[in-house]
């Protein structure tokens, strides 16, 4: 993880942020639900499993810092085109339901409407490095979430 950079924000500053804040927020308690701790745990698992993935088939850096240098369309790949940032929302919405937050709940929100812009940046950036193989990919998987969104 990048100091500075989305992973680094999501899985490290934003939860210490949210921590602290809660902590004040309730006299020095945390009110913690524990069984959407998996939610969080899912999340953070499929954020480093799909990175590890398309680092190993698609080369390049862990973010389009560093490109991939091949177009990835199996895995993980095959049933969204996001499936590492979809892994910050659920980390982040497991986080939220987790704490009964909402400073976490806004801070996901708004994740998720930066992601979408930075999301379309790299899908241009995805489509004139990679052609009508992007192309093709972008119109059979679905962005988000499979057969829906």
């Amino acid at each position: 993880m990048r100091l500075g950079g989305t992973s680094f924000r999501t899985f490290v500053v934003y939860p210490v942020l949210i921590v602290a804040w809660e902590l004040w927020l309730n006299d020095g308690r945390v009110r913690l639900q524990p069984w959407f701790l998996a939610l969080a745990a899912w999340g953070y698992m499929q954020y480093r499993l799909a990175g590890r993935y398309r680092l190993g088939l698609g080369g390049g850096g862990p973010g389009m810092d560093a490109p991939p240098e091949r177009l990835v369309t199996s895995g993980p790949f095959a049933l969204c085109r996001n499936p590492m940032y979809l892994g910050h929302l659920i980390f982040l919405g497991g986080l939220a339901l987790s704490l009964r937050s909402w400073l976490a709940a806004t801070i996901a929100a708004g994740t998720a409407f930066w992601l979408h812009f930075r999301i379309r940046r790299d899908e241009r950036r995805l489509a004139e490095r990679f052609g009508a193989a992007y192309l093709q990919y972008r119109s059979a998987v679905k962005r988000w979430i499979p057969a829906l969104f």
